[in-house]
């Protein structure tokens, strides 16, 4: 009986019933227009007056209801706010923008079209039915103050019909809550079907969700490359300048002002690599390396920190495109820095940088023996060099051969970058 109750008067039976009742004031401007069109044609010069041309009026106010959503394409994420707010419906069931395929348009259209079918004869309900039941219930009393002097309608002057009138008016009340709560109900579980997402929106919110996690995997690649890169440089020069602090006063000197150099050089990267998540780069971002510009910036670096790079780049770095560029350096980077942490201080390093049938190959090679393929917890070091590789159409291949590890990406001079 409880259930029954929260069913017909409970918080959400009321809101709902509320969302019923801003259905039919909506449906009210198209209703006055069906009653311009009626009156004409039904020779009628008051509509008012006649229930069956009201009636009529409401049945041709209803399509032109249902054009104008589909000229609002608005009218989508209107009506599924007020769905979710006034009748419990779970916002990941309805569709969020306007509608603006065929088949959204016409779900749309078709839940206005009810929405303020069903609002309306629950507000034209709620505004008969209470002063109607009121007056039942309330007719023995006024029986009783009159005197029996109360002039009623033959069919109501009977005395059964003044004992039975409270009862009668009471059921009406209770009536017109259950007419208003199976239809919000009925609303409520036709929302997702006719303002939920549909292929098309799910597909672009799938589309939107993979540009979302590619930026966050370029940031993630970014940053991994940029600070991991300088974190190893930076760790192995002051390694080795504390070991010789105070043997080799210019060799720490030296190693001081590499550090200097790397860790200016990474907060101007990694003020780039945020740039990522903002609207465009800020103005006065410092711009991202390129193989171009920064390949002997980092040669240097990478040599003050120990490690013996034999570099032969026969390719030309500035007739490259701007994003092969910007990658390459980054696959580089990222070589040198792995053999920096895996493979360890005055190891040599050959780096070969070419041009070969149209495609930019990159080989770093070091000895095999004190190299190691990867850290205990793994890393992301090789996984972040083949997604570059791929995302430009190219290969990236690593592994030792002949007691050399080596590193060959091979990527296109034009393709998908």
């Amino acid at each position: 009986m409880s259930r029954f109750i929260r069913f017909l008067f409970g918080r959400r039976a009321r809101r709902r019933w509320l969302h019923l009742i801003i259905g039919g004031a909506l449906a009210m401007p198209y209703v006055f227009v069906g009653q311009i069109i009626v009156g004409p044609a039904m020779d009628a010069r008051y509509v008012f007056h006649d229930f069956s041309l009201q009636v009529l009026s409401f049945a041709v106010g209803l399509p032109l209801a249902s054009l104008t959503s589909v000229l609002f394409p608005l009218t989508r994420p209107l009506e599924a706010g007020a769905v979710q707010w006034l009748c419990g419906v779970e916002g990941e069931l309805l569709a969020v923008g306007p509608a603006r395929t065929r088949e959204a348009k016409g779900r749309t259209a078709a839940w206005f079209t009810l929405h303020l079918g069903f609002g309306g004869i629950i507000a034209g309900m709620s505004l008969a039915v209470p002063p109607f039941a009121a007056f039942l219930v309330a007719l023995p009393l006024i029986e009783w103050l009159g005197g029996g002097r109360l002039e009623l309608p033959e069919a109501l002057d009977q005395a059964w019909v003044t004992a039975l009138a409270p009862v009668a008016g009471v059921a009406m009340l209770i009536a017109l809550a259950g007419c208003a709560a199976v239809s919000g109900a009925l609303l409520a579980r036709w929302a997702p079907v006719l303002l939920g997402p549909t292929h098309e929106d799910r597909l672009a919110a799938a589309e939107a969700r993979a540009a979302d996690l590619a930026v966050r995997n370029r940031l993630a690649r970014e940053l991994h490359d940029s600070v991991g890169h300088a974190l190893s440089a930076v760790t192995l020069q002051a390694s080795a300048a504390r070991r010789v602090l105070d043997s080799d006063p210019e060799f720490v000197r030296e190693a001081l002002a590499a550090i200097e150099d790397t860790t200016r050089r990474t907060v101007g990267e990694l003020d780039a690599v945020l740039g990522v998540l903002r609207d465009g780069d800020a103005p006065g971002t410092a711009p991202a390396p390129t193989l171009a510009a920064d390949l002997e910036g980092l040669l240097r670096r990478t040599r003050a920190s120990g490690l013996r790079v034999t570099a032969t780049v026969p390719a030309d770095p500035g007739a490259l495109p701007p994003v092969l560029s910007r990658e390459a350096y980054r696959i580089v980077q990222e070589g040198l820095s792995n053999a920096l942490k895996h493979a360890g201080e005055r190891v040599a390093v050959t780096l070969r940088i070419a041009v070969v049938d149209e495609y930019l190959e990159i080989t770093v090679e070091n000895p095999v023996e004190r190299a190691s393929r990867g850290r205990p917890g793994g890393g992301h070091g090789l996984g972040g060099i083949a997604d570059r590789a791929r995302l430009l159409g190219g290969t990236a291949r690593a592994g030792a051969d002949q007691g050399v590890w080596r590193l060959h990406v091979r990527l296109p001079m034009k393709g998908p970058a």
